[in-house]
């Protein structure tokens, strides 16, 4: 009898106390799982690719237009697709098919015997430039000190090939600067201008001929440096994020 009533008390002692230990348990695992979700999200993860279209103009600066920006603009429409290797770098490349066109009637020059011609060609601009944004790039990682805009700089490599009786085929190096800004996650639009140097100085040229032209309008061959060709895009791009995530806790 004595024993039994023993077994009662034990029982009404230790069942309260497991019950709270059950509860104890209970809150922990439900904390840890909360604070699991909470370092998740503050280390979550970024897309690596863009793509999208770009569009907008183009022009072209040379012989006959030496000093005029957005002079004779045509139309560029394209493609692009960016790696983004850090909050801060990126590469990117680039399909462009654009149209240039000059007039030497409203360049500054003078040139020998009065002479005047004009062109208008199509292009296609290849290329890839490496991009450096101000700003660490992202609507997520405030402690990282990001922002959902940055402007940028870029520069690179790349080659034009022209339509013409006188096919054009060159290299070009792109400099320029650009602004992103992210719409919402996985959704940025742009806007970046950019002066396309060339290594030859008959991108205005787009006959064969033995007689005058822009290649050489005052009669001295330019070099491989002082070429004056150059053509410039400014293009408003549009790009979706996809692909393999990075974790930029550490950038």
């Amino acid at each position: 009898m004595i024993l039994y009533e023993l077994k009662l008390r034990y029982r009404k002692t230790t069942q309260p106390l497991l019950a709270m230990k059950k509860i104890e348990l209970v809150s922990f695992l439900c904390l840890i799982l909360v604070f699991g979700l909470s370092i998740d999200r503050a280390y979550g993860q970024e897309y690596k690719y863009e793509i999208g279209p770009i569009g907008g103009a183009s022009f072209y600066m040379g012989d006959a237009n030496r000093t005029k920006l957005f002079l004779n603009m045509g139309p560029a429409v394209g493609l692009m697709h960016r790696y983004n290797m850090s909050l801060n770098w990126s590469v990117k490349s680039n399909l462009v098919v654009g149209q240039v066109s000059g007039n030497t009637k409203y360049s500054d020059n003078v040139f020998p015997n009065g002479n005047e011609t004009s062109f208008k060609r199509n292009f296609i601009d290849v290329g890839a430039q490496i991009e450096y944004n101000l700003f660490r790039y992202s609507d997520q990682f405030s402690y990282l000190n990001t922002r959902g805009y940055t402007p940028y700089l870029f520069s690179g490599v790349g080659l034009t090939v022209a339509s013409g009786e006188s096919v054009f085929v060159n290299a070009n190096i792109p400099i320029g600067i650009g602004v992103k800004y992210k719409i919402r996650n996985k959704l940025n639009i742009g806007l970046e201008f950019s002066m396309r140097k060339l290594f030859g100085d008959d991108f205005d040229v787009t006959e064969k001929s033995d007689n005058w032209n822009l290649d050489s309008p005052f009669g001295i061959k330019s070099s491989f440096i002082k070429n004056k060709d150059w053509y410039s895009l400014t293009m408003l791009f549009i790009s979706w994020e996809f692909g393999e995530k990075y974790n930029p806790c550490c950038d």
